[in-house]
């Protein structure tokens, strides 16, 4: 007899929306999550992510409208705001923002194309050097809530939930799928008919070498939440900035993104851009050099920022080699992982894909 029918293994935004979707269909499941619900060591802790809609790619845009119902269906349970609408402004001369603005458009959203000078005037706070893509319909997802609004949902549905519980490894064969958890206390085995594995960092440590997988590249990265000259956050649009390797953009380490975090001030950070690091192992300490990038460009193109006024938080990415996501399933196991530093938008679609996986017969 098995313990439960699935397993999730990681609580993050990823094995909460999984773990929700499962709940939502009845079916018999146990959430692991080796430290506590909304920890800080992984990639989903936080007060605010993008839930930005401007992709070239139409089945990313897919994604989105549909996770833009979820979001809605999981704030209706959780009676909380998840997703406030601030817009999105991107722009650099790293973007074909005539190209993008047309794709953004067919994958069913709005998006307008401002010159230079009708952005500067609408958004006083940035300095623009190309013309800016706005999309209205954008806006901020507060990160923190949103994980606890799927465990909590999930739990509604009398989902399992175990927090400070460590998974040493998983396993499968022809009778069924196995997690090992190891504290303490020694060693023990839980079963069930499938495992979903959503660890973040911690994921290529947990499968056997038998699962193949994409690279996983695990970074830390730093973003910065700078102090508004004037007390105005309400006013500021979310943002990406997409450079190119030539002018006064060159020395950019990678493109930027960032939004206003009530509370906290505007939220700058390279994408991409950290060291790679150990999960258990890593500092939590910035990368002083790059956060001395990260205050020249506040200096150099978020007029409306002190950019000698800034508090730092580091996080990690799990990246695949072209970004893409891993969403496979491998018999018994299934993985997603490699999110890249850009899927938490996706998240409610994520655990419908994951939970769909899990239950194919």
């Amino acid at each position: 007899m098995t313990d439960a029918r699935v397993i999730v293994v990681g609580a993050g935004v990823m094995g909460a929306a999984t773990a929700w979707q499962l709940g939502r269909r009845g079916i018999p499941t146990i959430l692991l999550e080796q430290f506590r619900v909304g920890h800080d060591r992984g990639a989903s802790h936080g007060t605010s992510r993008n839930f930005n809609v401007s992709y070239g790619d139409a089945g990313y845009l897919a994604w989105l409208r549909e996770a833009r119902v979820l979001w809605r269906v999981l704030e209706h349970e959780v009676r909380a705001p998840l997703i406030t609408r601030t817009g999105i402004v991107s722009h650099g001369s790293g973007l074909d923002l005539v190209a993008l603005t047309t794709a953004v458009r067919a994958g069913g959203f709005d998006a307008r194309l401002l010159d230079v000078r009708e952005a500067q005037r609408r958004w006083p706070g940035f300095r623009f050097e190309t013309p800016v893509l706005h999309t209205h319909e954008a806006g901020r997802i507060d990160a923190d809530a949103a994980v606890r609004g799927f465990v909590a949902a999930a739990r509604a549905t009398a989902v399992e939930v175990r927090e400070g519980v460590r998974v040493a490894s998983v396993s499968a064969d022809e009778r069924g799928a196995s997690v090992v958890l190891r504290d303490e206390e020694g060693e023990r085995t839980l079963t069930a008919e499938r495992v979903v594995v959503t660890a973040g960092a911690w994921t290529r440590g947990l499968l056997p070498e038998s699962i193949a997988l994409p690279p996983l590249r695990v970074t830390q990265e730093q973003p910065a939440f700078f102090a508004p000259i004037a007390p105005a956050e309400e006013t500021w649009p979310g943002f990406n900035h997409i450079a190119d390797s030539s002018g006064e953009t060159g020395w950019f380490p990678t493109g930027v993104y960032g939004m206003a975090t009530p509370g906290l001030g505007i939220k700058a950070g390279w994408h991409a851009a950290g060291p790679v690091v150990d999960p258990d192992e890593r500092s939590f300490v910035p990368d002083p050099s790059l956060t001395e990038a990260l205050r020249r460009y506040a200096r150099e193109w978020l007029p409306g920022v002190d950019a000698d006024r800034f508090s730092e938080v580091t996080c990690t990415y799990t990246s695949t080699p072209d970004a893409s996501f891993v969403l496979e399933r491998f018999d018994r196991v299934v993985v997603g992982a490699g999110f890249s530093g850009h899927g938490f938008k996706f998240a409610p679609v994520i655990g419908r894909i994951l939970a769909d996986l899990a239950e194919l017969g």
